[in-house]
């Protein structure tokens, strides 16, 4: 049988386990088995559960729980609440100011989680109630909330790129700093479209008011007094405490990024047991559990990607595939741009996680062959399938925002995040023309390369 042959059966599979409903770690490892059975030699099922362990014996790798860790620790304690309600205080003067106070919560709390379902699902459950109290339509603060969440996969620590760093064996310390000046980007970007989106409302409210008298939360004013305002400071100063000592420890050179890691995740744990009083077993159970639960989940479907990989490579699929994109003799951003296309196509059905450990073998190759910086190609990626959360058919975040706020229709959810969708786009486009937004900072601290 041909390459051609085994590829489109392979791919063919793939699809058709995963839309069968099974578990992407099983549906992934279940068609790496069979093609492993089938087509290579009979000893090489005994090195499955080798192959996992060697893949995944990473130092890199072992980062990710505890991230996860000082993400629940915060999402499921009152810190990511405390947070949001000191950033308002500060910001509801603005125009659009709650909205504005919002997508700064989620950089911040993206910041130190690491995960965009986590920092959905802890400002969310504040911020979206607030908005819809002062009037914010349903759309507008479904879409504020999803799209910020989004942050939580390119901001440091993200776990999206500490498989990118694995996957293309690139430094993940520049990674964590190539993220930080696209993910200021968008937030500008969001900021923006969230004046001009209050403004419409706040204008479409204060017409129906002038026309008919109909009253509007949104035309209420409130006001805090200075004193009211700068008592809310002290909540924000753990998280300034948290941030800093991790991102000194890590771009300090004091410790590795699982050391790091570490750090974080004890210092997460140290600041909700002494301003929170979330220390006894009862009140620790839910966060370990939900670590266990959300770490074990990942690694699960990290091993069997990899497996998956294995397979591919073995089979010079990958290598074919690669080969194959390379012969049709795009140009340099023509390869890019059908590459980016057919990530945003992966991202109607699968994970960040699942698409960067199934692609990289095929994609990386041509683009490094084209002289693209991976480093540079693994945040336009990260904001990629950034969008794949937001939009349907399988958008995480949309699904995370109508769990946290049932009374929001579904379509209005995804209405409210369509916007942010073509926002990132226009990100993408700017790195593209300004790559030095991603590539600055990293060569400021860490160097240029050799």
């Amino acid at each position: 049988m041909s390459t051609l042959s085994i590829g489109l059966l392979y791919g063919g599979a793939t699809l058709a386990v995963m839309f069968s409903g099974m578990p992407i770690a099983f549906a992934l490892g279940a068609v790496a088995v069979v093609f492993m059975a089938v087509f290579m030699p009979a000893a090489a099922l005994d090195t499955v559960t080798q192959n996992v362990y060697e893949e995944m014996a990473s130092i890199t790798l072992l980062s990710i729980p505890l991230f996860i860790l000082k993400g629940a620790a915060i999402g499921r304690s009152r810190a990511g609440q405390d947070l949001y309600s000191a950033i308002h205080a500060w910001m509801y003067q603005i125009p659009g100011g709650l909205g504005i106070a919002n997508v700064f919560a989620c950089a911040v709390f993206a910041a130190m989680a690491g995960s965009s379902p986590a920092t959905c699902s802890a400002i969310g459950s504040a911020g979206i109630p607030e908005m819809r109290k002062r009037g914010y339509s349903g759309g507008f603060a479904a879409g504020i909330i999803a799209a910020g969440g989004t942050l939580g996969i390119l901001l440091p620590p993200s776990v999206t790129m500490i498989l990118f760093a694995v996957a293309a064996e690139q430094s993940l310390g520049r990674l964590f700093l190539a993220g930080i000046g696209p993910g200021l980007l968008l937030v500008g970007l969001f900021t923006v479209y969230a004046v001009y989106r209050y403004r419409r409302e706040y204008a479409a409210a204060k017409a129906a008011y002038d026309r008919a008298g109909t009253p509007h939360a949104i035309l209420k004013r409130e006001q805090l007094t200075m004193v009211e305002r700068f008592s809310t400071l002290p909540r924000v100063l753990p998280f300034v405490i948290l941030l800093t000592g991790v991102m000194v420890a890590l771009y300090g050179g004091y410790a590795t990024p699982s050391e790091t890691a570490g750090l974080g995740g004890i210092l997460a744990l140290i600041l909700i047991a002494l301003i929170y009083r979330v220390w006894t077993p009862t009140d620790l159970g839910p966060i370990l559990t939900a670590t266990l639960r959300e770490a074990t989940m990942l690694m699960m479907i990290i091993g069997m990607s990899l497996l998956y990989s294995y397979v591919m490579s073995y089979l010079h699929l990958s290598q074919a595939a690669a080969q194959a994109i390379v012969a049709l003799g795009l140009g340099k951003w023509l390869l890019l741009a059908a590459i980016l296309l057919m990530v945003v196509v992966l991202g109607f059905f699968l994970p960040p996680v699942s698409i960067i450990l199934m692609t990289a073998p095929i994609i990386l190759p041509p683009l490094k062959a084209a002289g693209f910086d991976l480093v540079w190609f693994g945040v336009v990626m990260t904001i990629v399938m950034e969008m794949g959360l937001i939009h349907p058919p399988v958008g995480l975040n949309i699904f995370v925002i109508k769990n946290i706020a049932p009374d929001i229709p579904l379509k209005d959810v995804i209405y409210g995040t369509l916007p942010y969708v073509l926002l990132m786009a226009l990100a993408v486009v700017i790195l593209c023309f300004l790559p030095g937004i991603a590539t600055w900072l990293p060569d400021l601290i860490m160097g240029t390369r050799s």
